[in-house]
């Protein structure tokens, strides 16, 4: 499966591992506060009614014990925090199945007779733009001209190679070329458009499937129904 994924793959792993060290830091602070009570209420039972616990050192301890009754509290919380954000993200991922969408990319799957379409942003005017389409193997299989002026442009690709033979269904990747009056690199930035078919979070973020293509939700530009 190809994956256009976002530099951001940190957010991904970042929810899962504050959920996990939200979960072990409540079990431990759990832990250790029982363990505490237990010493303390042995402490009482066992001490010398002629030589009694210290007041001030047994203030300390109350102030200890509170202290940790607190942190298994707010760890629970952030727990519950966690699981609802979690359940959030699934469900935000849910509403986009069945519509069509467009995300930063420059790969998308592409049927046998069927039509690829890509949205290419040119941030200046070009002298020339080159638009080149290579297979999932790197194989260009397909070039030609495209539009030189500054601002968004789509390109829509009928599948054939520049002999005009049809290709295979695969993923198709898209490379924009675009030069100004003195030779120098035109910046260009690439969205591709497929209906969402799928969802995972399981990661800790959300990914949309299109086709066999991964796209993750904040690659998202813009969707329709």
């Amino acid at each position: 499966m190809t994956t256009v994924s976002s530099s951001t793959s940190s957010s991904s792993s970042s929810s899962t591992n504050s959920s996990t060290g939200s979960s072990t830091s409540s079990t431990t602070a759990s832990s250790v506060y029982n363990e505490f009570l237990l010493m303390l209420t042995t402490q009482l039972k066992n001490q010398d009614p002629l030589n009694p616990t210290d007041t001030t050192a047994f203030t300390q301890e109350m102030i200890g014990l509170a202290s940790l009754e607190q942190q298994v509290d707010t760890n629970t919380a952030l727990s519950t925090v966690n699981s609802s954000l979690d359940t959030m993200t699934s469900t935000n991922g849910v509403a986009y199945i069945g519509k069509t969408v467009v995300a930063t990319g420059d790969t998308e799957q592409v049927s046998s007779g069927g039509t690829g379409t890509w949205h290419y942003d040119l941030a200046s005017t070009s002298k020339s733009t080159t638009l080149s389409i290579t297979n999932s193997d790197g194989t260009t299989v397909w070039t030609g001209s495209g539009d030189t002026s500054s601002g968004e442009h789509t390109l829509s690709w009928n599948g054939e190679d520049s002999s005009g033979s049809a290709l295979a269904t695969g993923d198709y990747t898209l490379t924009v070329n675009a030069l100004d009056s003195s030779g120098n690199t035109v910046t260009s930035t690439t969205s591709i458009i497929g209906a969402v078919t799928g969802v995972d979070s399981s990661s800790g973020s959300t990914v949309l499937t299109l086709g066999d293509v991964s796209v993750a939700l904040s690659k998202v530009t813009g969707f329709s129904s």
